[in-house]
């Protein structure tokens, strides 16, 4: 099943700093799960003068329980950075989802 996910940042002063501190990680279980076909896409939410302030990713998971599975480990989640989190199924267009 597919998911969006539109996660915000922390809206206090440390807020970019905790982002920064956990970002080499979160890349790199990004690429990992990209790999699995777990994570489709997905980008930094900016504010009007580009700021990063949040992410968007759709995901692929069997289960809301495999997501939230991924959640409980996302250094984002774990290193406090991601504040508010919503999440929606969708269904992605075959076109859009490749070989």
């Amino acid at each position: 099943m597919q998911y969006i996910v539109t996660a915000y940042d922390g809206t206090d002063e440390k807020a970019l700093e905790r982002r920064l501190a956990v970002r080499e990680e979160h890349l790199k279980s990004v690429e990992r799960r990209f790999k699995a076909r777990e994570h489709l896409y997905g980008g930094a939410i900016l504010d009007d003068v580009g700021k990063m302030i949040g992410s968007m990713m759709v995901v692929d998971y069997n289960s809301r329980e495999e997501l939230d599975n991924w959640l409980k480990v996302e250094p984002y989640v774990v290193g406090d950075v991601w504040q508010k989190i919503d999440i929606q199924s969708c269904k992605i267009a075959p076109i859009f989802m490749g070989p």
